[in-house]
């Protein structure tokens, strides 16, 4: 018989001309030949000898076949395979359809239709439907161990199924009893948070969880997507607050004043609870939390847009230059962090003054929520293609405005007092300033119970004033100064009103409004020089003294005249040219001084460069008693121009 012949029935796959790569090479030669590290120079030349001894003798086979076997043969033999593959297959089919005859046959005792469908027409036309039939034969009878043995088991295998099903039974009825304890522990957890007051909802995302909604609807939307938590259950039924990935910990803005190089005074973090493990304080941490995490991000906002006030921001610090030598340093910081501590020397004043700004930050953002509840609440603007700006609440202005103002307002009281405590020092009776600091605060209308803490923060928002009022020594004289700080729309800083009421000088009109607190002094000290100058030029009170003084001089003499009232400049003149006598009044905030010279022009009204004066002067000088007890250490201004003027 010849050598069986195969015959592929796939395609033959065909080369690609382009070569392997050299990883796949390396791969085939690893699993052709194994590692490289195996392959040295004796293994490569048995390889070669082998592949020469039995390559050799089989190409030499094949060839002398090929020789022999012609085309006609090679052919007879493909058409013999074929038919042994043909007849191979037609002999599988025909052991398939009389098996297929058999079963249905055999099935048409029972459902004859069905079986009539599968059948041959050859097996319907031999064989009658129904005619093949199977019975089950009954075994030969066991003896009675046999049977009593099976009976042993089969009531062994009962008695353990048993006792497994009464073991699963109580494990199902434990774990019941524990997940009934749990969840009641659960549900009673979650009614105690909703009778605490807090709003109980499904999350938007998992409608099977709870939340709770410890933030603020009214906030923006980044910090309102994070006042939503959800309440998931442990294991024994506590109730667990599950914030994602919101950081744990408690955090609150840290506001600390600054004077020099020294931190005098400092906020504190608020004391925590006894029960602070409870589901409660949690979430009253948490809310905190986000509170203080959306100030500080609304701080910076501002911060930014302060930069003219010389607020700057630097990471997670914001330094604000509240006054001349106060600076506030704003932070976000750890509640439970250990290096809070004051290293420097801190001042009770400061450190209320430091609690009063933090607290004025947080009811101005829980304003700014009531302020965007109301705009929600009411019938919205119409649409435009331009986007509604975001700006920035007002958090820093009112704090700042309120340093500066309180700042520059006992910065002018003390100027008022010090250079009306000069003045009192060289003997005048210059009356007692008033002074009525916050005046727009004080209103006199009386606010509703419903609207009146919304109608005192609004207040806060608006500008600051306060009135600086007085008399002068003249009389129906006095001057007034309001000051008007403003942080919230410009103009910006501190403004002044400065009017005067002085008949005495007609042509004097108000500087009216200023900027700069310099020019408000100058203003002042030179309203009272000009007060000086005409309380000098008028009749002294005494009218001995002027009757003596007249009389010392033969009729001759007269009373001082203001010739420069701006310079503090006045004349006694007299029938002699050579005799007419200058007085010259310098006032500052320290010190008043009267100069008295003669000059030999003939009018005696010529001033600087151009007048002739003598040498001899006679000067007083009248300072500041900074103790109200303290004696004068020379004689009244006025006595000291009688003085003058009978000399």
């Amino acid at each position: 018989m010849a050598d069986p012949f195969t015959l592929p029935l796939r395609p033959v796959v065909e080369k690609s001309d382009r070569p392997d790569t050299l990883p796949v090479e390396i791969a085939q030669i690893n699993e052709q030949w194994g590692n490289f590290r195996n392959v040295n120079e004796e293994v490569l030349l048995s390889k070669l000898a082998e592949e020469e001894e039995y390559g050799g003798n089989v190409d030499s086979d094949e060839n002398d076949d090929k020789k022999d076997m012609d085309t006609t043969e090679r052919k007879e033999e493909l058409y013999k395979k074929r038919a042994e593959i043909t007849q191979f297959a037609m002999a599988s089919h025909m052991e398939t359809m009389f098996a297929l005859d058999f079963v249905s046959l055999l099935l048409s005792k029972h459902a004859p239709r069905q079986a009539e469908t599968s059948m041959s027409a050859f097996l319907k036309q031999v064989a009658p439907v129904g005619s093949l039939n199977s019975e089950v034969v009954h075994p030969p009878p066991k003896p009675e161990s046999a049977n009593k043995d099976i009976a042993t088991v089969s009531r062994g295998w009962r008695i353990q199924n048993f006792n497994s099903a009464a073991n699963k039974l109580l494990g199902a009825a434990s774990r019941l009893e524990k997940e009934v304890e749990a969840e009641t522990k659960y549900w009673n957890s979650v009614l105690a948070v909703k009778d605490q007051g807090w709003k109980i909802s499904r999350l938007p995302r998992e409608r099977q969880s709870l939340g709770v909604q410890y933030g603020f609807l009214e906030a923006t939307p980044a910090f309102r997507d994070r006042g939503l938590a959800s309440l998931r259950r442990a294991n024994d039924g506590s109730l667990v607050l599950d914030q994602g990935l919101v950081p744990t910990g408690s955090r609150f803005v840290r506001v600390r004043m600054k004077r020099g190089s020294k931190v005098t005074g400092c906020t504190k973090a608020g004391t925590t609870s006894s029960d602070a493990d409870s589901i409660e304080q949690r979430i009253l941490q948490a809310r905190d939390s986000v509170f203080e995490d959306e100030l500080f991000h609304e701080l910076v906002r501002e911060a930014r847009s302060m930069a003219s006030f010389g607020v700057t921001t630097r990471q997670n610090l914001i330094q604000i230059p509240a006054a001349d030598d106060l600076e506030i340093l704003l932070d976000l910081v750890d509640a439970n962090d250990d290096s809070l501590s004051i290293e420097e020397e801190s001042s009770h004043h400061d450190s209320i003054l430091a609690d009063g700004v933090a607290h004025s930050m947080r009811i101005l953002l829980s304003f700014a929520h009531r302020q965007n509840l109301h705009r929600r609440t009411q019938i919205p603007p119409p649409l435009t293609p331009k986007r509604r700006p975001n700006p920035e609440y007002h958090l820093l202005r009112p704090a700042l405005a309120y340093l500066q103002h309180i700042s520059q307002a006992r910065y002018l009281e003390s100027f008022i007092h010090d250079i009306t405590g000069t003045l009192r020092s060289s003997g005048f009776q210059f009356p007692e300033s008033t002074s009525k600091m916050f005046s727009n605060w004080k209103s006199s209308h009386q606010l509703s119970s419903a609207n009146a803490l919304e109608s005192l923060v609004s207040s806060s928002l608006q500008p600051i004033e306060s009135v600086f009022q007085g008399n002068l020594l003249m009389p129906n004289s006095s001057f007034t100064v309001r000051m008007k700080t403003n942080m919230s729309f410009p103009p910006f800083g501190s403004q002044y009103d400065v009017s005067f009421n002085l008949p005495s000088i007609s042509d004097l009109k108000s500087p009216g409004n200023l900027n700069l607190r310099e020019e408000v002094e100058a203003a002042i000290a030179h309203l009272l020089l000009l007060d000086v100058v005409m309380k000098v030029s008028s009749t002294p009170k005494d009218e001995n003294e002027k009757a003596s003084s007249t009389s010392s001089n033969n009729q001759d003499s007269k009373w001082w005249i203001p010739i420069y009232p701006h310079m503090g400049e006045l004349l006694l003149t007299y029938n002699h040219p050579e005799k007419h006598k200058k007085m010259r009044i310098t006032l500052s905030r320290e010190q008043l001084s009267l100069e008295t010279y003669l000059v030999r022009n003939i009018d005696g009204v010529s001033i600087g460069a151009t007048e002739d004066r003598s040498l001899d002067s006679n000067t007083k000088i009248w300072k500041l008693q900074h103790s109200p007890d303290s004696p004068n250490q020379h004689s009244s201004a006025m006595a000291f121009a009688v003085a003058e003027s009978s000399s």
